[in-house]
């Protein structure tokens, strides 16, 4: 059973936080720049290791309740909660091995637990062919890469990525490693200049000439293949990662509606608002239906439940884009002044289409499915 004396809140204390985070929000977003002091409130409240196993030393928090702490997280600060579920899911990832049986990953979920280990992904931008160079060397691998997407990395410790090795019998060979991001052949680069999550931290990675051992890689799979580490991946990752867009949507419909409530006499506002609302229930549905394919870690990896949450990826980010077109048509030309907050929660929200997979790769492996076809 949990040990409920070392079993966090997670949520609640996501909701103590918030309005702290939100009030630094608009400043971060002006000026680029990193939520330092947000990761260090996380590392001081220990949501770093929140979704560790209690048996571990962490928190104990269900997947569920880690989608709901970035959900709220979301409404006060979408940079902060995207930046942090980018560990999250790493974190999500490697409990649900360690659930089913990969017992050589709990000392890094120790670690993370006993140290607020901070993680960084570079997952986005290494689907399925990875990317970088993996040279075989005496012992390991000498590693070669340029990462793309690394959320967090001004206060990250360790990069969990990929290098590409052309292995003479098995061909082009993804092996999945950790790069501590201290180590002088790593330079996290200054140059997340975008239009929205800017103060996410998501800067580009440059690996020269590091070393890995043999016995550091995690994983070997094919580069450019399904693989069931992927269908891992889908149902645990994904509605995490989209569960802080739904926070900045329904946190964007309220700053809506604080407005049209001034103009509610106007015949066009209460048909706009409708039109607001459905979108946010659709957003709600397809997001709650990913956190459903997650089911608290206790499934077996299927193609078919990867299927799943990437359709339900699809919908939700058709549904919060729209979302975020209507807010500001109902908050009407208020919204475009950033003294309302409304136009950086738009802009945030371009990013849910982003993540993979984006849409027309999932219609494209969907509809393989449907025809028996490889899914790539």
């Amino acid at each position: 059973m949990p040990d409920t004396e070392t079993r966090i809140d997670c949520v609640a204390i996501a909701e103590k936080l918030a309005p702290d985070f939100a009030g630094r929000a608009a400043a971060h977003d002006a000026d680029d720049s990193f939520v330092a002091e947000n990761f260090a409130r996380f590392a001081q409240e220990k949501i770093f290791s929140a979704g560790v196993p209690t048996e571990l030393g962490g928190g104990g928090a269900t997947h569920a309740e880690l989608c709901q702490m970035l959900r709220t997280l979301g409404r006060a600060c979408g940079s902060t909660a995207l930046a942090l579920s980018m560990h999250t899911h790493l974190v999500a990832a490697t409990v649900w091995r360690w659930k089913h049986g990969d017992k050589p990953v709990e000392p890094l979920l120790r670690r993370i637990a006993a140290e607020q280990l901070t993680l960084v992904s570079s997952g986005a931008s290494d689907w399925l062919e990875g990317s970088g160079r993996a040279e075989k060397v005496d012992g390991g691998y000498r590693i070669t890469a340029r990462k793309i997407f690394g959320s967090g990395s001004p206060s990250g410790k360790l990069l969990l990525t990929t290098a590409v090795y052309d292995d003479p019998s098995a061909g082009r060979t993804v092996l999945h490693i950790p790069v501590p991001l201290g180590a002088p052949e790593v330079k996290v680069q200054d140059n997340w200049h975008t239009l929205g999550m800017r103060a996410t931290g998501s800067h580009d990675i440059v690996i020269e000439g590091l070393f890995v051992p043999d016995a550091a890689v995690g994983a070997r799979r094919p580069s450019g293949k399904w693989h069931r580490f992927f269908d891992i991946i889908c149902p645990v990752a994904l509605p995490l990662v989209m569960s802080v867009y739904m926070g900045v949507a329904e946190s964007a419909r309220a700053l809506a509606l604080e407005q049209a409530r001034k103009r509610k006499d106007d015949p066009a506002i209460p048909s706009l608002v409708g039109e607001l609302e459905t979108h946010l229930a659709a957003a709600q549905l397809a997001i709650d239906g990913m956190v459903a394919t997650g089911a608290n870690y206790d499934f077996e990896p299927t193609i078919e439940r990867s299927n799943r949450a990437v359709v339900y990826k699809t919908l939700a980010t058709r549904a919060l884009l729209a979302t975020a077109d209507k807010a500001m048509e109902v908050a009407g030309g208020g919204s475009f002044f950033r003294s309302m907050g409304l136009e950086r929660l738009f802009r945030d929200l371009q990013g849910a289409r982003y993540h993979p997979m984006q849409e027309r790769r999932q219609a494209l492996f969907t509809g393989r499915l449907a025809l028996g076809l490889d899914p790539v």
